[in-house]
């Protein structure tokens, strides 16, 4: 068990889990032989042993925080919106948030469910079936960006027990280390029915996507077990149906389990991860070395809205990890913004489950591999890619100075990590075996390593700031696909249109109407002037209009009028098109478009579909045989969504 001893804290431990998971006897076993005061709110029970609301679970615990208790939350708590006023506790006390989710099997809780009697919540017998899979349906899983310290993942029964015995040991003066343990594939996401559909053999499956977006995808990438992530059994999530059916073909230059391009997450803010600068073969003082630190991070911390940064060494005993804590806490920094973490800082996401688009190395003046400890890690990880994008940016670093290196998608840090910038530092050096020693002249040290961390600081701030600009050219460019909607007309109107499908006589001829909605009013877009729509907004064929964004309308025109966008365009055929997506997620990035009437999202698919279906899988994997062909360290994965 990881223990820090320093400056011990009352913990809201928020359990994450269907009903069945065993979240009431998780904390039954922790508190019948735990040292450490606490105390177990249940809506279930919180009104005088009957049922309550949340408002009284939230005061409950409030009012033991206070008292110095540490609190469990015996809640579902399956998703974000359940779990955010619960983290609002924290306040601006010093509580430890964490969270355990028991992510058990479906058929486990399902089986426990109906079997017991007595539930405090009268939750039992034939209806928690359903209870049960209705709720697994909206299953979202807890990240650290939430405002959680420590997450820890239960996918069998043996974690379970070990987790339970994490929390029995933890006594009055403890506290549990930061981070995110325990989770493997975070956010892999697949459709079942559709599975079903084509009678393919049942697959593993995680959690259901905040958006309205359908996923179905079978990954062919090996696993790799990690000492902090376990096998998991995955339960499968329907979604929510949503417009234009597509096939998706990805590839992505990743050996290892789950590849981040199908992980990233808006709520993800931006991420500095960066080691300790000069104290190890530069042998810096590390007292002088973490008053540094503090200094520079409590100046920049303040500079990069919801930007974070985050202090990392290999290892619980770390000297400079404990002396940065204990000056943390007498400057009242924002605990969102920086912390510290234990781990490699090449696998923070994929052992750690903490993400980072950008990490700092520790670099020698040459800015070449070799020489041990981070910088070494850091170049091997990142493969020969590092090494070509760093001589395009930089020959040499001196003393005080940094450089930032995007990091090419094929470098393995990319596409496991995430990491999409490396930042290149270096600090001073007292060591009289490396170069430019200074000999203990700490006066000139302490200067260039303010200089050093002021400069890796500004370098994180500017790739922050040239994503926002991004994300902005983003938006327009979605705004501008409204206008390849031919002959677009306004439509202002209050009413809202219910979803039929496309009648079956109308042909490819007919001209076609769509409604979108932007800006606070609604967007028709009409193919034909002589087309009337009544007073219930409806044509004068009785077919009611499409309520697609203009991303849709956008791909239907593609597919009903490929001719039109030969240029854009991989594939035509009588029931298909091929086009590469104009916002790819990985190297190559596919879509495969239906043609198909009346095949508008995948509630729609019938029987007389399965041939177009089939098709679409094998002008998918066309589509991956032939990128495989031209480089072989690509990984697939294929999957139907709608758009």
């Amino acid at each position: 068990m990881d223990l820090d001893n320093k400056d011990a804290k009352p913990i809201l431990v928020i359990l994450v889990g269907a009903p069945g998971s065993g979240k009431s006897t998780f904390c039954d076993e922790v508190m019948r032989s735990s040292s450490r005061p606490w105390l177990r709110v249940c809506q279930d029970t919180i009104g005088n042993g009957k049922a309550g609301t949340k408002a009284q679970c939230l005061s409950s615990a409030a009012r033991a925080l206070k008292d110095g208790k540490s609190v469990f939350i015996d809640r579902c708590n399956l998703n974000r919106e359940q779990r955010s006023d619960f983290l609002k506790l924290r306040g601006e006390t010093q509580i430890d948030m964490h969270a355990v989710v028991l992510d058990l099997p479906a058929k486990l809780c399902i089986s426990r469910s109906v079997k017991r009697s007595g539930h405090e919540g009268n939750l039992q017998g034939g209806k928690a079936a359903a209870v049960v899979n209705r709720m697994l349906q909206s299953k979202e899983l807890p990240k650290l960006s939430e405002g959680f310290n420590r997450i820890t993942f239960c996918q069998s029964e043996s974690n379970v027990n070990d987790a339970i015995d994490t929390y029995q040991k933890l006594g009055p003066l403890e506290n549990l280390s930061h981070g995110c343990f325990g989770q493997k594939n975070p956010d892999s996401k697949i459709q079942s029915s559709i599975m079903k559909f084509l009678k393919k053999a049942e697959v593993p499956v995680d959690t259901a996507s905040k958006e309205n977006v359908i996923g179905d995808s079978t990954s062919q990438t090996p696993g790799k077990n990690d000492s902090l992530c376990k096998d998991t059994e995955k339960i499968t999530s329907p979604h929510d149906n949503s417009k234009l059916g597509s096939k998706e073909t990805k590839g992505q230059a990743d050996k290892s389990a789950g590849s981040y391009h199908n992980q990233i997450s808006l709520d993800d803010p931006p991420t500095l991860a960066f080691p300790s600068i000069s104290t190890a073969d530069f042998q810096f003082n590390h007292d002088k070395a973490a008053d540094v630190i503090v200094e520079k991070v409590a100046e920049y911390s303040k500079k990069m809205g919801n930007a974070r940064l985050v202090l990392v060494d290999l290892t619980h005993k770390s000297k400079i990890l404990s002396l940065v804590k204990s000056k943390v806490a007498e400057k009242n920094i924002d605990t969102q913004k920086f912390f510290t973490h234990v781990g490699d800082i090449t696998r923070l996401h994929s052992a750690g489950g903490l993400r980072c688009n950008v990490i700092a190395n520790a670099a020698n003046w040459r800015l070449k591999p070799g020489g041990g400890g981070v910088n070494a890690s850091i170049f091997d990880a990142a493969g020969p890619e590092l090494e070509s994008a760093t001589k395009e940016k930089a020959k040499t670093l001196s003393p005080g100075n940094a450089v930032v290196v995007p990091l090419p998608s094929s470098s393995p840090l990319f596409t496991r990590e995430g990491v999409t910038h490396v930042i290149h530092v270096l600090g001073p050096n007292m060591n009289p075996q490396r170069p430019n020693c200074l000999n203990n002249d700490y006066e000139k040290g302490c200067k260039v390593l303010q200089d050093a961390y002021a400069s890796l600081f500004e370098g994180f701030a500017s790739i922050v700031r040239n994503q926002m600009q991004h994300n902005e050219n983003l938006g327009k460019k979605t705004l501008e696909l409204q206008d390849q909607s031919e002959k677009c007309s306004i439509n202002h109107s209050t009413n809202s249109d219910q979803k039929s499908k496309r009648d079956a006589d109308h042909g490819p001829e007919k001209s076609k109407k769509y409604k979108g909605t932007h800006d606070g009013f609604e967007l028709t877009f009409t193919g034909s002037k002589d087309e009337k729509v009544d007073s219930e907004h409806r044509r004068t064929d009785g077919s009611t209009r499409k309520a697609w964004g203009s991303w849709a309308q956008a791909l239907h025109q593609i597919a009903m009028h490929p001719e039109k966008h030969k240029d854009h365009l991989l594939e035509i055929s009588e029931d298909i098109v091929v086009l590469n997506d104009m916002y790819p997620k990985a190297q190559k990035h596919v879509l495969v478009l239906s043609r198909s009437r009346g095949l508008d999202c995948l509630s729609d698919v019938q029987e007389e579909h399965l041939s177009v279906l089939k098709r679409m899988h094998a002008v998918g994997l066309k589509w991956a045989e032939k990128f495989l062909s031209e480089n072989a360290s690509l990984v697939f994965r294929l999957g139907y969504h709608s758009i």
